[in-house]
């Protein structure tokens, strides 16, 4: 014959207590703006170029748009201006001009880096065993 379950008393249990999470005071507390902030890197960067002067803008949508205008010889000209070789392929022109136009936004557009990851506090030994590489 089975045996009966135990049944315990349905008050006598309490529910577990969920951990309330810590708040950190207002002061400790920062505020970001959402934007990427971009620090000079050439000179010419220094000295208030945007890179807009290449190719007149650094938008990559309007560029592919004036490449669309563009004619065969412009396209042609253009690319000899910006350094490529000429190609009779149209599409493989605009593809080989946008992506040398988005190399060069990228020079232009490097984000600054966090201070917090500058900041790292190791210890002794990991400094060591760091410092033994260079």
């Amino acid at each position: 014959m089975p045996r009966k379950k135990a049944t315990s008393k349905a008050g006598s249990k309490k529910p577990a207590r969920r951990a309330s999470a810590k708040k950190t005071p207002v002061k400790e507390l920062n505020q970001t703006h959402g934007k990427q902030e971009y620090k000079a890197i050439t000179l010419d960067q220094i000295w208030g170029d945007d890179g807009s002067s290449k190719y007149k803008t650094l938008d990559e949508e309007q560029y592919t748009q004036d490449l669309n205008e563009m004619s065969r010889t412009d396209l042609h000209a253009h690319a000899s201006k910006v350094g490529l070789i000429p190609v009779e392929n149209t599409d493989q022109l605009k593809k080989r001009l946008v992506n040398e136009f988005k190399k060069h936004v990228a020079q232009f557009r490097m984000p600054v880096e966090n201070a917090s990851k500058k900041d790292l506090k190791l210890s002794k030994e990991a400094r060591k065993i760091l410092e033994e590489g260079r």
